[in-house]
C-alpha cells in the first residue's frame, strides 16, 4: 500500500481513506506485504496510526530516516488539534503513535530492500520535503515507480528530485500542479519580498500560514537574508514547538539539505536564525507591523487559524498563502474570494485584511511532471493527487506529447493493465557454438533465430540442444517418419507407367531419396525401390493426381509435379 494519508478538509468519518477496498473480511495483513510511506507530510502519513493500531494492520512500514524521525511529531501534533482543543472521539491516542511508529523499517536512498522472497523496493530523493523519497517496487521483471509528492526545480534548501531511466511498467505521479507552468523562482521571491516590505511598512501584520517543514524553512531562509540586507527593524516570529523541533532535524539530517547549505554548514548553519524568534499567543495582539509564520498551511485548524481571526478584520493587514489548499479549507475560501466566513459556532467573520496568494509549493508543476515521465521512460502513467478536470489536462498531454498510455482512475476504481513481462533464457555454450558453425556471424542488431529444446527447472529456463536434453532428462529418442501418397492417373497400362516413373525418379532423385527409399521399403502392396530395377511389377491405380505434393526435387524440372511440389519423399506409395 502506497502512503496512508488523511484529508485536511473533513472532521467526520471521512477524514480518513476506506480500508474496506483492500478487503471487506479478515486481517488487512494478509492483504497487504507492506505499507511505503513516501514523507511526512499529514495528506500522505495521518491516516497511519489509525490504520496499524486502530483498523488492524500490523505488518512492515517503510519510510526514509527523517520521516521515521519528523512523523511522529506531527501527528502528535494534529492529535492535540483534533481531540484536546476540538474534542473529537474515534481517534489515534499518543500511545497509538508510538505503537505505530515501533513498526517502522527505515531505508537508505538507492538502498534495495527485499520485503520478501518475490517483492523489493528502492528509494530514490524526491526534493519536496526533508526525507521525501520515491520509490521503485519490483516484482520479478515487472516494476512500478510511486512518486509521492516531488519537485523538479531545486529551492534555497533542497535539491531536485532524481531518479534512474528505469522504465517500469507503470509510473504512479502526483498532479497537484498538472495545469500549472511556474513563472521563474527568482520572480517569485522578489514579488513575496516586496509585499511582505508595503505591509509592514504601512503598520501592518503580515500572517504566512505554513506547515511545520518545508515551506516554512524555505521562506525564512529568504525572510532572513532579507531582513539582513535591508536592517529591517520589525520582528519575524514562528509558531513555537514545531517549526523549532522542525529546525532541529532539518539540521540533524544535513545531508538531506541542497548542495550550498552543506557546503556553508560549517562556517555558518542556515536554521539558526538571527531575525526570527519564536512566537507567543499574546505576541498577536502588540500594536505594530510583524510578520508570523504559523502551522497549519491550509488555515484549517490551530495557531495560524486563529490569528487569522483576530487580524482579518484589519485593512492594513495580509495573508500571504505560499501553497495549495484543499477544498473545504479557511484557505481555499479565501483564495476562492469569499469575504464572509462562517465558522463555528455559526459566527460570520467578515475579512478585510489582504488576501495573496504566492506559489511556493513544493510540487512540481506540469512541465516537471512531463519532465520526469521523459526521464522515467514508463509503459504507462497512472495520475494520482489531484483535481479532476486538470488531470485530464496533463493526461492529454502526456498521450500525445510522449505517447505513453494514462490513467486517471477515481477512488474507488480499479485500473487493470496489461503487460508483456521478459522472460530470460539461459543458452548452453555448445548450441551457441553449433549456430556459429553453420555460417557467418549474424548482424548483432538483428534477432537470430536458434533451434533447440527449452528446459524450465527451478523457476529457470535454459535453451540446449536436443541430444544434451536428452541427456540430461535421461529420454531416449524416438524416430517420427514422414510419407508422401502420389496418386497416378495414366491411361497406359501398369507395367508402363511404373516403368516410366522408376526411369523419372532414377535420373532426378538423389542417392539420398533411395537410400531412404531402400531402408523403408514401399507400402500398400508395393516393392521396395533402389537403385536397381525393381524386383516384381510396381502396380499404379488408375486415379486421379493429387495435386498437392510430389516426389521431384527440383520443381522446375519435373514434368509430373503439382503446384505445391517441394522436395523428394522418403516413400514412393504407389496402392495395387
Amino acid at each position: 500500500m502506497l502512503d496512508c494519508g488523511m484529508h485536511m478538509g473533513f472532521n467526520d468519518d471521512r477524514r480518513f481513506p476506506d480500508f474496506s477496498y483492500i478487503t471487506r473480511s479478515g486481517r488487512l495483513t494478509d492483504f497487504l506485504d507492506c505499507v511505503i510511506i513516501s514523507h511526512f507530510h499529514l495528506d500522505h502519513c495521518g491516516a497511519l496510526p489509525y490504520f496499524s493500531e486502530m483498523v488492524g494492520y500490523d505488518g512492515p512500514i517503510y519510510m526514509t530516516h527523517p520521516t521515521q524521525a519528523i512523523c511522529p511529531i506531527l501527528l502528535e501534533d494534529y492529535r492535540k488539534i483534533a481531540v484536546d482543543k476540538k474534542g473529537e472521539a474515534n481517534f489515534f491516542t499518543s500511545q497509538m503513535i508510538k505503537d505505530c511508529m515501533k513498526k517502522v523499517v527505515a531505508v537508505h536512498l538507492h538502498q534495495t530492500v527485499q520485503v520478501d522472497d518475490e517483492l523489493e523496493i528502492k528509494a530514490y530523493y524526491a526534493g519536496h520535503v526533508l526525507g521525501a523519497a520515491m520509490f521503485q517496487i519490483k516484482v520479478g521483471s515487472e516494476s512500478v515507480v510511486y512518486t509521492g509528492d516531488y519537485n523538479m526545480t531545486p529551492d534555497r534548501h533542497l535539491g531536485a528530485a532524481w531518479i534512474d531511466r528505469c522504465r517500469p511498467n507503470l509510473l504512479i505521479t502526483e498532479s497537484t500542479y498538472a495545469t500549472t507552468i511556474r513563472d521563474s523562482k527568482r520572480c517569485r521571491e522578489r514579488d513575496f519580498l516586496k509585499k511582505v516590505h508595503e505591509a509592514v511598512e504601512r503598520g501592518g501584520k503580515v500572517l504566512i500560514p505554513v506547515f511545520a517543514l518545508g515551506r516554512a524553512q524555505e521562506l525564512c531562509i529568504l525572510l532572513e537574508t532579507f531582513w539582513e540586507r535591508m536592517n529591517l527593524k520589525a520582528p519575524i516570529y514562528f509558531s513555537t514547538g514545531l517549526t523549532e523541533k522542525a529546525n532541529h532535524y532539518y539540521k540533524l539530517f544535513i545531508t538531506w539539505t541542497n548542495q550550498k547549505i552543506r557546503k556553508t554548514f560549517v562556517q555558518r548553519n542556515m536554521f539558526e536564525f538571527k531575525h526570527i524568534k519564536a512566537f507567543d499567543r499574546a505576541f498577536a495582539d502588540n500594536p505594530g507591523p510583524m510578520v508570523v509564520f504559523a502551522t497549519p498551511g491550509m488555515l484549517h485548524a490551530g495557531q495560524s487559524l486563529q490569528i487569522f481571526r483576530k487580524w482579518a478584520g484589519n485593512e492594513k493587514n495580509m495573508v500571504i498563502m505560499p501553497g495549495y489548499c484543499v477544498q473545504g479549507t479557511v484557505g481555499h475560501k479565501i483564495l476562492s474570494g469569499q469575504r464572509k466566513l462562517e465558522m463555528e459556532g455559526r459566527q460570520v467573520l467578515e475579512v478585510k485584511m489582504q488576501v495573496e496568494y504566492m506559489s511556493f509549493s513544493a510540487h512540481a508543476d506540469a512541465k516537471g511532471i512531463m519532465q520526469l515521465v521523459g526521464q522515467v521512460e514508463p509503459e504507462g502513467v497512472l495520475l494520482v493527487h489531484g483535481e479532476a478536470k486538470k488531470m485530464e489536462f496533463l493526461k492529454q498531454k502526456i498521450e500525445q506529447e510522449l505517447r505513453v498510455s494514462c490513467y486517471m482512475p477515481a477512488n474507488g476504481e480499479t485500473v487493470t493493465l496489461p503487460t508483456s513481462p521478459s522472460i530470460p533464457v539461459g543458452i548452453s555454450l555448445g548450441l551457441l557454438k553449433r549456430e556459429m558453425a553453420q555460417g557467418l556471424l549474424p548482424d548483432a542488431k538483428k534477432p537470430r533465430l536458434l533451434h533447440g529444446t527449452l528446459i524450465m527447472k527451478d523457476s529457470n529456463f535454459r535453451l540446449v540442444s536436443s541430444e544434451q536434453a536428452l541427456k540430461e532428462l535421461g529420454l531416449a529418442e524416438h524416430q517420427l517418419r514422414f510419407t508422401c501418397r502420389v496418386h497416378l492417373h495414366d491411361p497406359r497400362k501398369e507395367q508402363e507407367t511404373a516403368l516410366r516413373v522408376y526411369s523419372h525418379l532414377k535420373r532426378w532423385a538423389p542417392r539420398s531419396f533411395w537410400l531412404g527409399l531402400g531402408r523403408s521399403g514401399a507400402r500398400g502392396g508395393s516393392h521396395c525401390a533402389s537403385r536397381q530395377r525393381p524386383q516384381g511389377p510396381l502396380r499404379a491405380a488408375p486415379s486421379r493426381w493429387v495435386r498437392d505434393c510430389g516426389v521431384h526435387p527440383h520443381p522446375g524440372c519435373c514434368p509430373l509435379r503439382g503446384p505445391r511440389h517441394q522436395g523428394a519423399a522418403g516413400v514412393l506409395d504407389l496402392p495395387g
